[in-house]
């Protein structure tokens, strides 16, 4: 315990007796549990004011480390952003430089009370001498994770491919290839359920005919707002703004026949998406470039029975939102009804950063299409809207067949607003 005050105490501890706005510390010490050993220390103050200023500390769960989560500012500061009433919080975990000459396990209960001191020497000085700095428990359905690849693109920055084990519920357990970007790493991009192949022990197969990302399935339920049964001459055709790992892609084209066109502006996704993800070029005519200027531009080819859009930008304060600001503007709203046939729909995932950023993007879609219908996704989330070109001819409307049972049931919970 000493060496531990004594390597904080040269840190100066008087600065951490007040909060001061996005500050972010890191450092090292030795493990209190195992001394030859280092653990890694990062304070983060929250860029929101709260009052009075409460600190809350938490251990990174082991074999977690390395990840983005964790070892990033940016992760640090999405896990504070969910803790609305803490203003400080306070990660401890392995050294990830040094992860390999980190103990086996520890005691968690031994190392929170060895590491009591510590916190409160990091705490703000408005502390009470009965207050005490609560130790939080992560929790996620991660069980086991592979790293596959880390990459670089143009315009997302560094990403993330790992394998992962998840728990569905107690006992059920099942495999997914994922996509994550450093940007915002606490939210997974695009995932695939992936199974073993059958005599290939270490080998996964993509199954790319179901859907397990969570607002995937409520956007293909808005299908059924096509108002048309369309014509057997044809396959219906998608328009997808927003590639990622091409699981909706891919979908579309192998379970419901759709001719699919998509537009990603990151040249490095849309090669994951082919080399990790089963995006192949017969599924789905991609081209890279600007998904906006792609609608304002678009001048053939025919029109698309459904738009896609699957959007987001990022915001340190407010984390992730979609759609961008800019897809909300009039000429780019007016932009997409004009590539839609008159009996078609545009789908657009939807995450609100606030009620009345969504009450706007609502309104704006009411003063160009006809009618809007919204599905809750159920996650506390994602809203799926969906605007139709002309007003629905509700005795009629596109069939789909060989839809998963998760379908279905958003079909059933669209409604009109």
């Amino acid at each position: 315990m000493v060496k531990i005050e004594m390597r904080v105490m040269a840190l100066d501890v008087r600065i951490f007796e007040t909060i001061s706005p996005s500050r972010f510390i890191s450092f090292t010490i030795p493990n209190p549990t195992s001394p030859p050993h280092l653990l890694r220390v990062a304070v983060l103050d929250s860029p929101i004011h709260s009052s009075p200023p409460r600190a809350a500390a938490m251990l990174v769960p082991k074999r977690r480390e390395t990840d983005w989560i964790f070892s990033t500012e940016s992760g640090h500061l999405q896990l504070l952003l969910n803790l609305p009433d803490i203003s400080r919080l306070i990660l401890i975990g392995d050294d990830p430089e040094a992860i390999s000459d980190s103990p086996a396990e520890d005691n968690d209960e031994i190392l929170e009370q060895r590491l009591k001191p510590l916190v409160v020497a990091l705490s703000p000085k408005t502390l009470t001498k009965d207050e005490e700095v609560p130790f939080l428990i992560y929790e996620d359905n991660v069980v086991s994770r592979v790293e596959l690849e880390r990459s670089v693109g143009p315009y997302v920055g560094e990403m993330l491919i790992e394998d992962v084990e998840i728990e569905i519920e107690e006992g059920t357990r099942e495999f997914r290839r994922r996509l994550r970007f450093k940007r915002m790493p606490n939210l997974v991009q695009s995932d695939v359920k992936i199974v073993r192949g059958r005599g290939e022990e270490f080998k996964f197969k993509l199954q790319l005919r179901e859907l397990v990302h969570p607002y995937l399935a409520p956007m293909v339920a808005s299908l059924s707002l096509i108002d048309s049964e369309l014509k057997r001459s044809r396959p219906p055709k998608a328009l997808c703004i927003g590639v990622g790992g091409g699981g909706l892609l891919s979908f579309l084209k192998l379970q419901l026949g759709f001719e699919v066109t998509g537009v990603e502006i990151d040249p490095q996704v849309l090669s994951i998406a082919r080399r990790y993800f089963g995006l192949e070029e017969r599924f789905a005519s991609v081209h890279v470039g600007d998904g906006i200027d792609f609608l304002k531009r678009y001048d053939g080819g025919g029109k698309f029975d459904v738009l896609m859009v699957d959007l987001d930008s990022t915001d340190p304060i407010h984390g992730v939102s979609a759609p961008p600001m800019d897809f909300v503007a009039r000429d780019v709203l007016l932009a997409a009804r004009a590539v839609l046939v008159p009996c078609g729909v545009l789908v657009v995932n939807v995450i609100p950063p606030d009620k009345t950023f969504y009450q706007e993007l609502k309104d704006e879609f009411r003063r160009v299409f006809a009618e809007l219908y919204e599905i809750d996704v159920g996650n506390g989330e994602n809203f799926v809207l969906t605007a139709t070109v002309s007003i629905r001819d509700c005795k009629r409307g596109f069939t789909m067949r060989n839809l998963p049972p998760l379908v279905l049931k958003y079909i059933d919970a669209i409604k009109r607003i």
